[in-house]
């Protein structure tokens, strides 16, 4: 994984002898200053442990090994308690952030295209009160409207503060939340609203005109379209029946509404929360039920991962949120007190397509610290800084290679680079606005080459993780000290996981040196199951002679001596040759990937 230089063999032994007498004069004041000699010890230590001495044990943290976490705060059960708490703790803390939008133009491509650019302001905040007012308003305005509590609400959106104001709204009131991609098509969205049979459904002004006009007399039962961000234009089509108001008018109702001494149906833990439709890569979306309990639980296993959240973090936020990874992020930092600055992946960086070239992206104005992502985006910025090293001159290039794989060298073992990191990475590091200290990746296989690369040049950790949209994108989170590759990290705190035999692929968890199986994982984050689908609900969802509920995931992995998991196989994902030799697709795409001529792959067979 070391990057290759053309320098000469003389001058190298000359700049390596430089290098180890640096690196001794160096270690003695690293060594007492550093919190580093914490970390190596803590990056060898046993993570996770099997509850027993069987074969096919479940394995569980080394934090929870004896009972399993499920909330974040005594007494904050449901989400809406959670969001209370906080509101009360850090009132007029900055939560939701958005950027203004200054100036926006039609830019001609040499090719002719019109592309559209802007020119964004400084971000504007609202408060934890202001979010708090605004969404008990909305679940107000939403029941004057006729919503009924644990009846199914759609939101159809891009990622931005209305959506999170939106959902807290839905949590308050027990509405039980539809989330559908804004990438999905039209069939797919059909399939979603007439199966939930949901009369409401929150979008925005775009996703009206370019998505739910062509689609929106195929669903019998919608009454009302709230968008988010204004009145859109009417249009003479509208289908009979349906009003269309904005989230403000609805609000505004709601801070009218007498409900007088009308008990509000407050959830409970077990109460559907949001029914979270998967992008359907293998058929027509599932609707996967996630109660308040599930969600709280994932949670609070993913806030025990990340050391020292709090006030002073600064997430951004562009990832769909209606994907559990990007949900689950969100409320994971609403919950700690720390902000949320809303981006898209068109605006993130100064270099995105409709940032106007001269001005600012997301990351540049905001300075997060947190961030998530995944590996497609990571593979795109791995590329992109690859071809920029290339471009250099020869000299600036060998530098860049030398301190690359000297720095490789000291993270290996476990040690810092701060003069690297100032003198040569600082630049790099600028591109993600020059302030993350933790990176977190979820989604897909992230490869070991990406992984590594995001490590050095942006000089802070990856956390690559497991989850599933069944799990409440809960499973295992690799841990800040954890700078080994291709593993995904110890269970959370807030689950287990055992290893399931599969025989067909040749895998037992009796296997040595490190057993092997489908992984099940268990907890109070494992989903109610399949919105009306029972027949694959009992397929995917078991429970075990102690109540415990445990979800088949299909993927197969394996537990390392320290407790951490890696992922080897997928079942679906293995395809059989001629000559009876099984292949993965997923490993064959992942090494292709990061060719500098492949911008994206799918193998087939």
């Amino acid at each position: 994984m070391k990057l290759k230089h053309n320098i000469n063999p003389v001058l190298l032994q000359f700049i390596n002898f430089i290098i180890l007498v640096y690196s001794i004069v160096t270690y003695i004041p690293w060594y007492i200053f550093s919190g580093s000699r914490q970390a190596i010890a803590k990056a060898k230590q046993v993570k996770a442990k099997p509850v027993n001495n069987k074969p096919g044990a479940a394995y569980r943290s080394v934090n929870s090994l004896h009972c399993l976490a499920s909330v974040l705060y005594p007494g904050c059960d449901t989400l809406d308690k959670v969001f209370k708490y906080a509101k009360t703790k850090f009132k007029d803390k900055k939560l939701l952030g958005t950027r203004e939008i200054l100036k926006e133009e039609d830019e001609i491509q040499p090719s002719g295209k019109v592309f559209k650019k802007v020119i964004l302001g400084k971000y504007t905040w609202l408060s934890y009160e202001d979010v708090y007012i605004k969404a008990v308003n909305f679940g107000k305005g939403l029941a004057v409207l006729g919503q009924q509590p644990k009846t199914n609400i759609a939101i159809f959106c891009e990622t931005r503060a209305e959506w999170m104001i939106a959902a807290q709204a839905c949590f308050m009131c027990n509405y039980q939340l539809v989330t559908l991609y804004a990438t999905l098509g039209g069939p797919a969205i059909v399939h979603g609203l007439n199966e939930t049979e949901v009369t409401t459904i929150i979008t925005s002004k775009e996703l009206m005109q370019t998505k739910l006009k062509e689609i929106v007399s195929q669903v019998p039962l919608l009454r009302h379209i709230i968008t988010v961000d204004g009145k859109p234009i009417t249009w003479a089509e509208f289908p009979k029946g349906v009003i269309v108001h904005t989230m403000a008018s609805v609000q505004a109702m709601g801070a009218k509404a007498d409900i007088g001494n009308k008990q509000q149906a407050r959830p409970v833990p077990s109460d559907i929360a949001v029914i979270m439709y998967t992008s359907g890569s293998t058929g027509v979306p599932k609707g996967v039920m996630i109660s308040h309990c599930n969600i709280i639980a994932g949670i609070t296993g993913m806030a025990e991962r990340i050391p020292s959240l709090g006030e002073k973090d600064i997430y951004i936020g562009y990832l769909p949120l209606a994907h559990v990874l990007e949900l689950s992020a969100e409320l994971v930092c609403l919950s700690h007190g720390c902000r949320i600055g809303y981006s898209s992946p068109q605006t993130l960086a100064d270099q995105s397509t409709k940032i106007k070239k001269g001005s600012k992206g997301d990351v540049t104005t905001l300075k997060p610290t947190l961030m998530a992502a995944v590996p497609e985006i990571m593979d795109r910025i791995y590329k992109n800084v690859m071809n920029k090293v290339n471009e250099m001159t020869s000299f600036q290039r060998n530098l860049f290679i030398l301190a690359y794989n000297y720095k490789m060298e000291q993270i290996s073992k476990g040690y810092t680079t701060p003069l690297c990191d100032s003198l040569i990475f600082r630049k790099v590091r600028m591109l993600l606005g020059g302030k993350i200290r933790i990176l977190l990746c979820g989604g897909a296989p992230l490869s070991a080459a990406t992984q590594r690369f995001m490590n050095i040049c942006f000089c802070c950790p990856v956390g690559q993780g497991y989850g599933l949209t069944e799990s409440a994108g809960a499973g295992t989170i690799m841990e800040v000290w954890d700078y080994t590759t291709g593993r995904v990290g110890a269970p959370l705190v807030c689950c287990e996981i055992k290893l399931m035999n599969w025989e067909e692929g040749g895998y037992y968890n009796t296997d040595k040196p490190y057993p092997r199986g489908e992984i099940l994982i268990g907890g109070q984050n494992v989903t109610l199951g399949y919105y009306k689908n029972e027949v694959r609900t009992r397929k995917d969802f078991t429970v075990d002679e102690n109540g415990q509920r445990w979800l088949h995931t299909g993927d197969i992995g394996e537990f390392q001596e320290d407790g951490c998991l890696k992922i080897i196989d997928r079942k679906k994902d293995l395809v059989k040759l001629q000559a009876g030799e099984y292949v993965s697709l997923g490993k064959v795409e992942a090494a292709l990937k990061t060719l500098p001529l492949v911008d994206n792959i799918c193998v087939y067979a």
